[in-house]
């Protein structure tokens, strides 16, 4: 193995070592509590903040919540890596304002990456065809599965109607707001057993 490979691999090994420490660090993205009970109070917990925030931050957001017929929210998706990275985080599926389930969501990437961040992501089933999909599945993965759009917030912060039509849609919060031309194809999401 010469110098160059040494350090790829290394530096590889660094960032997936990082990626549990960080994810491990965060309550609601942990396994560190054994108790099911606990987990899904701090994952309920979480989510309605994430809400409350989305609500605040883009208008026209909590009527879209209330319109869908499903929502996927992980208030803490933790993406970490140096060339290699990753992403995680554990969340919740609410149906007409109550949790029906709790899922993870996952990514692996290769590329020109360095550092850690904790986004909130939040995922809108409009109709009740792409969430039966999405229910019937063990595993499912944007893009492949089901092509989210994400959605465009115009000047005055307000939700646009012409991404809110897509059959799913995303928003994407970070500390400095709403995020654009991000994409959440290749995330897998699966059910957590709680």
């Amino acid at each position: 193995m010469n110098k160059r490979e040494f350090m790829a691999a290394g530096a590889s090994i660094a960032a997936l070592t990082a990626l549990g420490g960080i994810t491990a660090g965060c309550t609601t993205t942990s396994g560190a509590s054994g108790d099911p009970a606990a987990r899904r109070q701090a994952i309920d917990s979480a989510v309605d903040s994430a809400l409350s925030r989305l609500y605040r931050e883009a208008k026209g957001s909590e009527e879209m919540v209330r319109s869908a017929r499903g929502v996927l929210v992980f208030p803490n998706f933790v993406s970490a890596g140096f060339v290699v990275g990753g992403s995680h985080g554990q969340g919740a599926m609410r149906q007409g304002g109550k949790t029906s389930g709790y899922f993870r969501m996952t990514e692996a990437s290769v590329g020109l990456l360095a550092g850690a961040q904790s986004q909130a992501v939040f995922i809108l089933f409009m109709t009740q065809e792409v969430l039966n999909r999405f229910e019937s599945s063990r595993g499912w993965t944007a893009g492949a599965d089901g092509s989210v759009a994400l959605l465009t917030v115009g000047a005055d912060a307000r939700v646009t109607t012409r991404t809110a039509q897509q059959p799913i849609v995303g928003f994407v919060l970070t500390n400095g707001g709403l995020m654009a031309n991000l994409s959440l194809n290749g995330n897998r999401v699966t059910p957590l057993d709680l």
